[in-house]
């Protein structure tokens, strides 16, 4: 074939496990023909709309089937996929579809209103609706529908461009992160070796496919071993344990407030959980309640730390050492290098803190259209920063202390918020929390913690903060809390931290002890 990029993938699976099945959603079953069959259709509809190389197709909408039909048609005619965050405005949404340079845009009929004001001043000339046709688009099933079914076989380089993939721009505008179809099968390849999976792995995906781990480290890596991914439109703790129990999930991924979630549920114990062979974690460090809530249910954590950028596998802790090395990220990973370096480029010692680097065939190409942005991102010597300060232990797991941006100093010591916010997790009544730097007279700044209570917790927050005397530095201890009825997340469910610190860091506190 002269397609090596991943839009060749649901043919080669075609060739090899045509009845198996690919992709559950809802009452829909595709197998690896069908789903070859339909993205075939799809990508000729495409070029008949006169997308070509290197163009860029857009995807607005929940987890759905025509995500990856749409992924891996524009992978087969060489143009470049660009999945958009659902929680966008609208005003966001024109901006990345602007940047892109979008020409086709496919959504769910849900954001019909959103798109319609998006539009204007993008390049979009055609839009595809999962619903029906209307004045303003074109309908997805009738335009799949009249696409040729004759086989398509264009020349398509590992390294060429795959996927545009937005950052969440926490600050300034959102850039790009050009993932070429080299990163996403070496990251897959990754994950393969790593995590083990096997060609019956049946793969439950609720994480966004628009954000990278929900596509890059569970859907995509199951569909190249040929297993089975189980789609779900959104988070649902109750409806994801009954999923697990009736479909026999045996992998999953979440963030840790994903598994909390799920172990408060009142059918917790009694759900048949035996099938699950894997549990990954991500996007923030696990705490030891929900690692102990899962081993008391003969789960073990699989654990990761990446980024958009490195497509997204950095780090991964094998669940075999989820407990004993609880808190670390792990070691990298199968193809992947990083280091821990200092300001100067130094690589730092055993329990000495600096930023992560990372380098391989996963990290990214760069950001689309912005030369400098990419030249800053990268060391003279070829090494992704990550912007993550982190420590490794003498055996070289790595441990997350948090990010370079998110620290503060006062009176002169580093204070990391990560580390804060996990004694406060330690307190049976916090749920979750975050930690940013406040200004103070005295110190320069000092720490502000907003925490929110577990369900039918009572708790004062100066019982909150006296739970950390003891376990922290007192100048790492904040100086002020908020009890707050919840956090602002991104669409993965990360805290989302400029948020935060944009609602609390212009408050004032009183001089203090540190």
């Amino acid at each position: 074939m002269l397609n090596q990029g991943i839009g060749s993938w649901p043919e080669r699976r075609a060739r090899r496990t045509p009845e198996r099945t690919a992709v559950v959603h809802q009452h829909t079953e595709l197998t690896y023909r069908k789903l070859h069959e339909r993205v075939t259709r799809l990508a000729h509809a495409l070029r008949s709309l006169g997308v070509a190389r290197g163009d860029r197709v857009a995807y607005l909408g929940p987890n759905h089937p025509a995500f990856l039909e749409t992924l891996f048609a524009a992978g087969t005619l060489g143009a470049v996929f660009v999945p958009l965050n659902t929680r966008l405005t609208a005003s966001e949404l024109a901006y990345n579809l602007a940047d892109a340079g979008s020409s086709v845009l496919v959504y769910d009929a849900g954001y019909a209103e959103t798109v319609a004001a998006a539009r204007t001043d993008t390049a979009v000339r055609h839009c595809v609706s999962l619903g029906p046709a209307g004045p303003d688009a074109l309908g997805y099933e009738e335009v799949l529908a009249g696409g040729a079914s004759e086989p398509l076989d264009e020349a398509v380089a590992p390294d060429d461009p795959c996927i545009i993939m937005y950052t969440s721009g926490t600050t300034g505008r959102p850039k790009g992160a050009v993932l070429s179809h080299a990163n996403i099968t070496w990251n897959s390849l990754n994950v393969l070796v790593d995590l083990d999976l096997t060609s019956d792995e049946v793969t439950l995906v609720v994480a966004p496919l628009f954000h990278t781990a929900g596509l890059n480290i569970t859907c995509l890596p199951t569909l190249l071993k040929g297993g089975q991914v189980v789609l779900m439109e959104a988070f649902d703790p109750g409806r994801v344990l009954e999923t697990i129990e009736s479909r026999r999930v045996t992998y999953m991924f979440g963030v840790p407030t994903m598994y909390d979630a799920m172990a408060a549920q009142p059918r917790w114990q009694d759900t048949d959980l035996s099938s699950l062979r894997s549990v990954n974690c991500g996007g923030a460090p696990v705490p030891m309640r929900t690692i102990d809530a899962y081993l008391a249910r003969g789960l073990a954590f699989s654990q990761g730390y990446g980024m958009t950028e490195a497509a997204p596998g950095v780090l991964f802790l094998d669940r075999r050492q989820a407990s004993a090395r609880a808190g670390s990220a792990g070691v990298p990973h199968f193809f992947t290098e990083t280091r821990v370096a200092t300001p100067d480029g130094r690589s730092t010692v055993p329990g000495e803190s600096g930023e992560i680097l990372v380098q391989g065939p996963n990290v990214m190409i760069g950001y689309w259209g912005r030369p400098q942005d990419t030249a800053d991102a990268f060391t003279a010597d070829g090494w992704l920063r990550t912007g993550d300060v982190a420590r490794t232990d003498e055996d070289g797991y790595a441990y997350i202390l948090d990010r370079v941006k998110d620290m503060f100093i006062s009176g002169g010591e580093n204070v990391y918020p990560a580390e804060v916010e996990n004694a406060l997790l330690s307190h049976p009544s916090v749920l979750e929390c975050a930690v940013v730097g406040v200004p103070d007279a005295v110190w320069g700044e000092v720490g502000h913690a907003v925490v929110v209570l577990a369900p039918g917790a009572q708790a004062d927050g100066a019982g909150v903060l006296a739970h950390l005397s003891g376990r922290l530095a007192k100048y790492k201890i904040p100086k002020s809390i908020t009890v707050a009825d919840a956090l602002p997340r991104t669409a993965s469910g990360k805290i989302l931290k400029s948020a935060v610190h944009k609602s609390y860091a212009s408050g004032s506190n009183t001089p203090s002890d540190n």
